[in-house]
């Protein structure tokens, strides 16, 4: 085939698509960093956040910016402010307890389904050493590591649960509420006494699972789930409460 005709081909399939570009991987980079900056507080519920003074802060252009506040509106974690802001939204308790109710259900199946794939052996070397070393990363961390730190670790032992699963679609129905988790899980784990109980629970839920016992995997995991839920609205109710009185 001769030169010419290869660019003339090249031409016409330029009109059909225009070139790939690593916008979209921009656009998660700065939606992953907003998204860490509020759970762990350094945007705090209230602040307004601009395309201009975001971009700015993370040497950025707007227009991954821009993509990524939507994300973040369509995630309910920011809200309209003004004609040309955002604010980050105030954690409500009560959504947050709705959410662990679901994912009192959702990872209570994760883990039955776990353990039924470990007792039949079908679940995968690469899965079942994913989960050990999730747990095992965040029993390493120390009481005084830093809060989101906690939290990574925390998203990773439960995404390694959904994933020996099985179910794919468990972890798609939870991922687009990890960010709520996120800022809801930073509340408790802010707390360095309460960090050594959660991994613990977490011990409690993986031994049943790797054992086989999808009976006793299923109760300790949806018991975590309500437990969190239900500790965790209240302290957002008490935090919200005592913000309130300060104003």
């Amino acid at each position: 085939m001769s030169t010419e005709l290869v660019e003339a081909r090249k031409e016409q399939v330029a009109e059909l698509l225009d070139p790939l570009k690593s916008e979209p991987a921009l656009i998660d980079l700065v939606h992953g960093r907003l998204v860490e900056a509020i759970s762990i507080g350094r945007l705090p519920p209230g602040m307004r956040l601009t395309q201009g003074r975001v971009a700015e802060l993370l040497d950025v252009s707007r227009q991954p910016v821009s993509h990524a506040l939507q994300v973040l509106k369509h995630q309910g974690l920011v809200v309209q402010h003004g004609r040309k802001g955002l604010a980050v939204v105030p954690l409500d308790g009560k959504q947050i307890w709705h959410l662990y109710q679901v994912r009192e259900v959702l990872d209570g199946l994760a883990a039955r389904l776990a353990a039924f794939r470990v007792a039949e052996g079908g679940a995968q070397p690469a899965e079942l050493d994913a989960l050990k070393a999730a747990l095992d990363t965040g029993a390493a961390l120390p009481s005084h590591a830093n809060t989101i730190e906690m939290v990574r670790a925390d998203v990773a032992f439960h995404r390694a649960m959904h994933d020996l699963s099985g179910n794919h679609e468990i972890a798609r129905t939870v991922s687009e509420q990890w960010p709520q988790f996120m800022r809801s899980m930073a509340v408790v784990l802010d707390e360095p006494d309460h960090r050594s109980l959660i991994w613990e629970e977490h011990a409690a839920i993986a031994a049943p699972v790797l054992a086989g016992d999808a009976d006793l995997a299923e109760a300790r995991s949806k018991e975590h789930a309500r437990r969190a839920g239900e500790e965790t609205r209240e302290r957002i109710d008490r935090m919200n409460v005592g913000q309130d009185a300060n104003e």
